[in-house]
This record gives structure tokens, sequence and C-alpha cells, in this order.
């Protein structure tokens, strides 16, 4: 085991999968000779070269029709848009294109393309810096969506993508590459070197798509998140002093929806927390999972923590933000009720 942040344990990665698989290429701005805006292709041009490493132009929709072109001819690419925010001009190639080949081929033909993008808020990255569109992805049939929260899952999901015969969105949260954040601003900052999933492994090893993990067991109440609300609803948890089970779904396409349904029918009681806009949100689809399948176990409404319905402000970040206290509010009340 080796001591890693998130950038060094998705670095790590990319690294493994190119020396494992000489189909494997990265691509993306800036991500050869600057190693990325977040570092996390650091490296990897001066080992593997220009022609496995490139440097592509300013042009979302370019990087991802040129992904295309190489999974269909035999490459593995990993295409990095420097913010989930600046997905949108790609979004027709993934949607209509990315995401159809194998179906529209008969299976002839399919699209190992990982696409690689920073996403979520807590960094005073504004409204155009900030965004989590995991929803919009995870609505097309076709497309795996993947958020890790730690840098363990992170390396060992970020090798299952690439691995993986059908395209992935790797969503993730720029909050969480130095250290864990448990939603207070006002805390020092604190390194992965500090936290038990810092420890990853040097070599291969996957984390499987579609296999969410209890994080903090309960009996109480159970909270169904990802990303940087992992740590944000443990430590609410803790200070509610519930006995909540924490469940961190890792990918939300596929979905572990049997994770899911044990834990709610175990506990009788339900949040779902997400740090995406409320209306709309992929929390909206656990919910109604929950209520097909848990119905008749439920103690108290199943409650909804997000984001504001608004784009993500600068100046009120905290505010937009579903810190410990919204999420605390959420538990007593969910607790409260009957």
């Amino acid at each position: 085991m080796t001591q890693m942040n998130m950038i060094q344990a998705l670095n790590s990665a990319m690294d493994v999968m190119m020396a494992r698989d000489p189909g494997v290429v990265l691509m993306g701005e800036d991500v050869g000779y600057f190693g990325g805006v977040f570092r996390a292709t650091e490296g990897l041009q001066r080992k593997y070269g220009e022609h496995r490493v490139l440097d592509s132009p300013i042009a979302e929709g370019g990087i991802v029709a040129t992904a295309i072109g190489m999974s269909i001819n035999g490459l593995r690419p990993v295409a990095e848009i420097q913010f989930a925010d600046y997905i949108y001009p790609a979004y027709d190639q993934i949607v209509s294109e990315l995401a159809r080949i194998r179906y529209r081929s008969g299976g002839d033909f399919y699209a190992p393309v990982t696409i690689r993008t920073p996403c979520g808020g807590g960094i005073r990255g504004g409204q155009t810096h900030s965004q989590s569109p995991e929803a919009i992805f995870a609505h097309v049939s076709g497309l795996k969506v993947v958020m890790p929260s730690n840098p363990y899952d992170a390396k060992g999901l970020l090798i299952a993508a690439i691995e993986e015969d059908d395209p992935v969105i790797f969503l993730e949260p720029k909050r969480l590459y130095n250290g864990p954040f448990d939603g207070d601003p006002n805390k020092p900052a604190v390194g992965w070197n500090s936290h038990p999933r810092g420890d990853v492994p040097e070599g291969h090893y996957r984390v499987d798509l579609g296999v969410a993990e209890i994080v903090r067991p309960g009996n109480q109440l159970t909270i169904i998140t990802y990303g940087t609300m992992v740590h944000v609803c443990i430590a609410a948890a803790e200070k509610a002093g519930v006995d909540a089970e924490v469940i961190d779904l890792r990918s939300i396409v596929p979905l572990d929806v049997e994770t899911i349904v044990n834990s709610v029918k175990k506990t009788g009681r339900c949040i779902v927390a997400h740090e995406a806009t409320r209306f709309g949100g992929f929390g909206g689809e656990i919910l109604s999972t929950i209520q097909e399948e848990c119905f008749w176990h439920l103690e108290a409404p199943v409650l909804r923590v997000a984001g504001w319905d608004t784009p993500y402000p600068h100046a009120f970040e905290w505010e937009y933000f579903p810190g410990q206290a919204r999420v605390v509010a959420a538990i007593k009340a969910t607790m409260e009720a009957s």
C-alpha cells in the first residue's frame, strides 16, 4: 500500500492501464505537457509519449468525437473534459453517438470510452466550475455513470471503467482531490494521509461498477449518497447521534438496488443526499426505487437533501452547498416522523 490523494490514485490507475494495454490512450486539454489542470495526468506523456497522451484543442465536441473514432477502431481512449461544466458542447456526441453505437450496430461495434471530468463545488469556483451533471447522463441509455468518494475507490473504479466495453462518464469530486471534506468550510483542510482510504495499492485492482458500499453501518436510518456528500453525511450522522447507515453508491449507473433495498427494509427510514440540484436530480430516481421496493417497510417519508434549484452561486457557496446542518435537520425530521 502507498499513501495517495485522489489525484495520485487516478494518475496511478491510468499509468497501470497504459502499461498493461497499449490500446489505452489519454487525450484532453493540457493533459500532456502540463499534466492536466489538476495534474491528474502528470508525467504520463513523458513516460508513454505524445502518441498515447495527446494534448487536444479547446474543443470538447472534438475530443469526444475523436475518442469515439479511436474506440471503434480498437483503442481504449480516456478523454478528459477539464471541468464537468464544459462537457455540454460534447453532449450531442456523447448522447447521439457514443451511447448508441453498440445498440445501433446490433453489437457489431462497441465504444470503450472513459470520459473523466472534475465535478462539484466547494472550491469557490462559481457557476461555471461547480456543477454536478450526473443525472443528465444517468438518463441516457448506454452510458455508465461513476462518482468515487476516496482515493482507493477512485483508482479501482477508474481501472474498471477503462476495462469496461461500454462508455463510462467518470465524475471526480474535485473538493476531494486532496483530502476528505465533511462540509464544514471553517475547519482546517486535512489530507488523505489521515484517512484509511488514502492507502492505495500500487498495482492493478478493480472496484466493480454497480456495487455500493456501506461506509457506516446502522439500524435506525439509511442515508444514500455518493461523492463529496459521503463524508458530509457520515459527519452529520455522528453529530445527530443517530444510528444511521450510510451507503456510498460509488456508481449511479449501474445502480446497486439490492444494497439500497436491504438497508431501507432494515431501518424503515431513509434520506437521499446529493450536491446536485434537487429538482430532476438523481435522488428522485433513488426515491422512486425505494417507494416501489420498500413501501410497506417505510415508517416515514423519504427525504431529499440537495443543492438548491439555482445556478451554483459564488458569493453564497456555503448557503447552496448541502452541508451538515441541512443533513442533520433531515435526520431529525425523519426520526421524528411517524
